[in-house]
């Protein structure tokens, strides 16, 4: 009787284990991948217009063209856990000073930390190649560009989106543009820390351009002086999203 009841429990468990499957492993979301000039938007975070890439061979270190996408939106990337490749040789500096760090993909390949990638994005416009899930970036690689825009100029409106960013309205078309320190900006007022067009035009040339030399936490504080688009003329990179030089310009209403 024992041994009847032992092999039907054994029966019964047996079928158990074939009629409850044990549940698979879910695969992980797989990874995005998009290439332009990056911008820092607010701290640990990156902006990217995506640009089709393209790898070029010549001499020399490796390249990549990037060409704009019809109808392309800008991506916004938290990138405070991603693994950063710098193209650089070290994870401290500014550019490459003639030396470069690249793997066989034209990536960079000297590993670095989110920090040192914050403090690259300071300088202005880099070409990245950003893996990414959902919001957040997993893998950010520096690359080079073979064929880096050359700048315009234009007169138009700018409106502040915020202390390093604005929309510049020309010829019809609205523009996001990013500044960065080394960004010039020329003054018909008095002094750099003034407000937008205060008091009378002591530095404006015959065009009413701004003709005094500031820099870019003047421009900063004085687009917070205004609440509207205020005339300007700018030197600037639809294609990179970045500026050069912003002059003021006497006469704005």
């Amino acid at each position: 009787m024992r041994r009847s009841l032992a092999c039907a429990t054994a029966t019964v468990l047996a079928a158990g284990a074939f009629a409850v499957p044990a549940r698979a492993a879910t695969p992980a979301t797989p990874a995005k991948v998009v290439y332009g000039y990056a911008w820092p938007d607010g701290k640990g975070h990156l902006r990217v217009v995506p640009k089709s890439a393209t790898l070029v061979k010549k001499k020399g270190p490796l390249g990549y063209r990037l060409t704009p996408i019809a109808g392309a939106k800008e991506v916004r990337l938290d990138y405070t856990k991603a693994a950063v490749g710098r193209v650089t040789v070290a994870c401290g500096l500014k550019e490459t000073e003639g030396q470069v760090a690249l793997d066989a993909k034209g990536l960079g390949r000297t590993r670095c930390k989110p920090a040192d990638l914050a403090a690259s994005l300071e300088s202005g416009a880099r070409p990245l190649r950003v893996e990414f899930r959902g919001g957040r970036a997993v893998r950010v690689n520096e690359i080079l560009v073979s064929n880096w825009p050359n700048p315009r100029t234009a007169r138009g409106t700018i409106a502040r989106v915020d202390d390093r960013t604005v929309l510049f309205v020309t010829g019809g078309k609205t523009y996001k543009l990013g500044y960065s320190y080394l960004t010039y900006f020329y003054r018909t007022t008095a002094r750099c820390k003034d407000g937008w067009l205060a008091g009378r035009p002591v530095h404006a040339d015959r065009n009413g351009l701004g003709t005094q030399a500031c820099d870019s936490r003047d421009l900063a504080r004085a687009l917070r002086s205004v609440e509207h688009p205020v005339l300007a003329k700018l030197r600037y990179s639809p294609e990179t999203g970045g500026i050069d030089e912003v002059w003021e310009v006497y006469g704005d209403a």
